[in-house]
């Protein structure tokens, strides 16, 4: 099956049923995307699949092929930051740090149809992520720090 990820083209040889994020984590080494729930209700697993944001616990990976994956450690080019990861820093937003990446790649995908959000429009993108932790409020405040800086 061939797919590209993070920009990087990649043929893998695994069963075409098998979840797109077994096939990161182990097959990819790009542990960023996290298991939680296995089906696709807690957004630990959320990466983009051509642009849009996807349960990679609960997508095929034929579901993925031809297609673009970008994962939390794509959404930036070489050593940068991604607005919304330096937003986070800078916010302290982290708390165990489970949930950040698909916190992560939801908010990216917000930016990028939606580079100016108001506080709702945050809440609303985010609203497939659970935090455990209580961070919710801080996630929120970066996302909208990330706007600011979004080019």
């Amino acid at each position: 099956m061939r797919v590209t990820v993070n920009g990087t083209p990649a043929e893998v040889a695994a069963d075409p049923g098998i979840p797109l994020l077994d096939v990161l984590r182990g097959e990819l080494g790009l542990v960023g995307t996290r298991f939680g729930c296995g089906v696709g209700l807690c957004g630990a697993c959320f990466v983009l699949l051509d642009g849009r944001v996807a349960a990679a616990c609960d997508t095929p990976l034929a579901a993925a092929e031809g297609r673009e994956v970008v994962t939390v450690e794509g959404l930036a080019p070489g050593a940068e930051l991604h607005p919304v990861q330096q937003a986070i820093l800078e916010e302290q937003a982290g708390q165990c740090g489970y949930c950040l990446s698909g916190m992560i790649v939801s908010a990216a995908a917000l930016l990028a149809r939606d580079p100016r959000p108001d506080e709702e429009a945050a809440v609303a993108a985010l609203d497939g992520n659970l935090c455990r932790c209580g961070a919710h409020r801080r996630i929120v405040r970066a996302v909208l720090r990330a706007a600011t800086q979004v080019r």
